[in-house]
């Protein structure tokens, strides 16, 4: 409420010296503003007002009033300072008026800090006229989310002079009207309330007629003229008045109206309505033309006397525009669609007359009914466009103000939101809602979301009005890079060039931006004395890994790395994987032969075969590696060239070297044998051996025919008979040697060994074996049982060649210890300088025990 109060004499109202209202405050924040200077008779009016306010600070509301028509600009209360706040910080909080919509009638002064009038409000166009003329409005202080609801009265002023309907009103009366008689007089009409509205009539001085006000049920004031004494339509035929009415505003205002008297005939009958009052309710929003109902008056009299006409009565502009009277008929219909929301009752006055002007007054009572024909309005005050998705559960998102203009059931609204989002929505303030986050958001899972606020009254039909807010959510580093596997292999074949291309590694990381820029390198460690980073490195952009040098399978096969994937976040994540690099195998290394073993002294290896020997006969095996693997190691071999062809074959994957047929007499003694041993490499690799085999039944055989292993200049020159005699010596030689050693090892060992003391003197059947040693590891060994048959009595000697016996295992070297070769003198060996016999005897020669 506003209220000017004058410094010297508080009870006393007090006008504006410069046509603006003064204002004073007053304690709890209530603003008073002074209106228009009035007389003494409102005094009263004020100090009721006053001790309104007074009961309003106690009850510690703010309300503020100011009085209608006043300048755009005006002052209508102080709210920075009732809200305890300087001018300035209404700004710095967002302290502003929110809006439903509706035409704005007040404004912050960011200035001042004042609440003013965003125009001139016209009191009767907004509250037409009810007494208390009150508008509400929401302040929102946006930095604590908070509503505060300020109310403003409107107080009337006097701005509307009194009107009646007509300048000018006949009226008919009978000449034979008794002094007494009363007629009824048009009514004015005045938009203002209080004092400001109709408080009289008055009428001019004339010698028949005065003046006579009735005060309705209603307060509603009806002026009567009253006949005082008879008339004499011969002397005076019409009169002429004229009635003025005034309200009880400072400075008064009046209307007048003419009043034409005409005297007629005797028309002592008075239309009479069938009702005093006639109660209607209709819908809203029926249609134009739609019957409201029918008003019926009667009269008595003949004639025009009789002929009964209606009309509305005090009409206005609004009931003129929604209604229609059919004069002859008494139908009143719809002419304009009737608004609930601009007014639920109306109050209108028809009067019934005859022919000569008696007049007839009723009412029509129309109540309109409420149709849910609004939907809801929702107006978002506060918005936030994106949100961090780690924001805690209850952040606000938004907060609106859902309105609907409908009535009772039709104006309840309900706002929902679709329950798949975590976001609920919590209602404060009046009809104020919050939209609130309901958990943890993830931008991963939604990067935004586009949130539909549903808005729904309780009507028949339910009407609802959707509001759509978007949210974006802002992305932290909550996601470290992720490898699509848990770990990786890649093969590269060795001898690879230096800088190729070995494999590409991509992570992926949800989140988004610098968060999910991800960088690549490997852990540091060792691997054979160097640096992991001197056998590859990772591209950090690209993940793809290269190798800094060539591989060698046979120096290594496999090489375990550990690659990790970091982001660009702040704190940066990273996760790690293995790798492992595998070596791929190419045929780059020659088979290797380890048995035959080539010689130191450029001579050629002698292998013996007995002349007995049949078809199929093991002479040798040839043994050989690759350092390769897989198809690469396997190795095939076969004869490339033979000095007998047909006489020797040799297995395809076992490197024997067997006879293909018999050995006959007329066979040399010496074979030459190239055996090609290959790989299954792409392109295949292959190494080759020749083996020299001596083909003989006993040793002086041998020894009389190994002179031609060694190639001569002359083929006619044969040492053979030199051969012979050396042959027989070496034999005797071998003998003695054999008889002396034998008999010194048996005396020496009698003590130990029972089983030698048993055999004694036996000299027959001594076993002997043969064993040529090569590379422990992959060679596969042949072992040769010879047994040697010497007599006292003769000074020959038969070496006799068994069966072969070989096995598919290594010969421990225990084992070789123990054999028992055959001896041969070196007595021999020097008197023949033949190289193919040294070796051949270097292979043979075993201690005798």
């Amino acid at each position: 409420m506003h209220f000017i109060l004058d410094p010297e004499d508080p009870g006393a109202p007090q006008a504006s010296t410069e046509g603006k209202p003064k204002h004073r405050r007053l304690r709890g924040g209530v603003v008073m503003a002074a209106p228009p200077a009035r007389p003494d008779h409102t005094r009263l009016l004020h100090i009721c007002l006053l001790l309104g306010v007074l009961v309003e600070i106690r009850a510690e509301q703010i309300r503020y009033s100011v009085f209608e028509e006043q300048e755009e600009g005006s002052v209508v209360g102080n709210i920075a300072k009732d809200l305890g706040l300087a001018p300035r910080e209404l700004a710095e909080r967002g302290v502003r008026i929110v809006s439903r919509g509706r035409t704005q009638l007040f404004a912050l002064n960011p200035r001042s800090g004042t609440l003013v009038t965003a125009g001139r409000i016209d009191r009767e166009e907004l509250c037409d006229r009810s007494p208390n003329c009150v508008t509400n409005l929401e302040i929102l202080l946006e930095d604590t989310v908070k509503i505060l609801r300020v109310e403003v009265e409107i107080i009337d002023v006097n701005d509307n002079p009194p009107s009646f309907g007509t300048e000018q009103r006949e009226i008919k009366v009978a000449e034979n009207e008794n002094p007494g008689t009363r007629f009824p007089l048009p009514e004015a009409f005045d938009p203002d309330v209080g004092v400001n509205s109709l408080q009289g009539y008055q009428l001019n001085s004339n010698g028949y007629f005065s003046l006579d006000v009735q005060s309705g049920a209603d307060g509603i004031k009806y002026p009567e003229l009253v006949l005082e004494r008879a008339l004499d339509r011969e002397e005076e035929a019409v009169h002429h008045l004229v009635l003025t009415a005034f309200d009880g505003g400072d400075p008064v205002r009046s209307g007048t109206a003419r009043i034409l008297i005409i005297l007629v005939d005797t028309n002592d009958n008075a239309p009479v309505f069938t009702q005093p009052e006639y109660h209607v309710s209709v819908h809203e929003n029926v249609p134009v033309g739609t019957l409201l109902l029918t008003v019926k008056a009667t009269d008595p009299d003949e004639g025009a006397n009789g002929d009964v006409t209606y009309s509305f009565r005090k009409v206005r502009d609004k009931i003129s525009q929604l209604f229609q009277l059919n004069s002859l008929s008494g139908d009143i219909t719809i002419l304009g669609d009737l608004d609930y929301e601009d007014s639920g009752f109306y109050d209108i006055d028809v009067e019934a007359h005859d022919g000569p002007g008696l007049r007839a007054r009723s009412k029509v009572l129309v109540t309109v009914l409420d149709e849910n024909d609004n939907a809801p309005e929702v107006t978002v005050t506060s918005l936030t466009s994106s949100v961090q998705e780690t924001s805690s559960p209850g952040t606000v998102i938004a907060l609106f103000n859902v309105h609907d203009s409908d009535s009772g059931g039709n104006g309840l609204v309900t706002c929902s939101i679709p329950d798949n989002l975590p976001f609920t929505l919590e209602k404060t303030y009046g009809n104020y809602y919050r939209l609130l986050t309901h958990r943890t958001l993830d931008r991963e899972e939604v990067s935004e979301y586009n949130i539909t606020v549903t808005a729904t009254d309780q009507g028949t039909p339910p009407l609802s009005t959707e509001t759509h807010i978007s949210l974006q959510v802002m992305d932290i580093n909550d996601n470290p890079p992720t490898f699509p596997h848990a770990s990786y292999s890649a093969y590269v074949p060795e001898n690879n060039p230096r800088g190729a291309s070995i494999l590409s590694m991509t992570a992926q990381d949800p989140d988004s931006g610098d968060n999910a820029r991800i960088t690549y390198s490997l852990a540091e460690d060792t691997f054979q004395g160097a640096p992991l980073s001197s056998y590859v490195s990772i591209n950090s952009n690209t993940g793809i890994l290269y190798a800094l040098r060539s591989f060698d399978y046979e120096q290594f096969r496999d090489l375990q790395l550990l690659v990790t994937a970091s982001d660009s976040g702040d704190p940066p994540l990273s996760s790690n994987v293995s790798l492992s690099l595998f070596v791929l195998d190419q045929n780059d290394n020659v088979p290797e032969i380890l048995y035959p073993t080539f010689p130191t002294d450029d001579s050629t290896g002698v292998e013996l075969a007995p002349r007995s020997a049949d078809s199929g006969y093991l002479v040798t095996k040839v043994v050989a590696v690759d350092r390769d693997s897989g198809q690469n190691a396997w190795l095939s071999y076969r004869l490339l060239k033979s000095s007998e062809p047909g006489l020797f074959a040799v297995g395809l994957h076992t490197g024997e070297v067997r006879t293909a047929r018999a050995l006959l007499d007329r066979d040399a003694l010496k074979q030459s044998l190239v055996v090609v041993v290959q790989d299954h490499g792409q392109p295949p690799l292959s190494a080759t051996v020749t083996l020299t085999v001596a083909v003989a039944d006993s040793i002086p055989d041998v020894l009389a025919d190994l002179g031609s292993l060694k190639p001569s200049a002359d083929p006619d020159d044969s040492g053979l008979t030199l051969y012979l005699v050396v042959s027989v010596a070496a034999v005797s030689c071998v003998f003695l040697a054999f008889v002396t050693v034998l008999l010194a090892l048996k005396l020496r060992r009698w003590h130990k060994s029972r089983l030698l003391h048993a055999e004694g003197s036996r000299l027959s059947g001594v076993p002997a074996s043969h064993f040529v040693g090569v590379d422990g590891v992959r060679a596969f060994l042949q072992t040769y049982s010879h047994e040697v048959s010497l007599t006292a009595d003769s000074r020959k000697s038969h070496l006799i060649f068994s069966q072969p016996s070989y096995a598919d295992t290594l010969i421990s070297l225990e084992s070789c210890e123990k054999s028992e070769p055959l001896l041969i003198t070196q007595d021999l060996l020097e008197t023949k300088g033949d190289p193919n016999l040294q070796v051949f005897l270097k292979r043979y020669k075993r201690p005798v025990k």
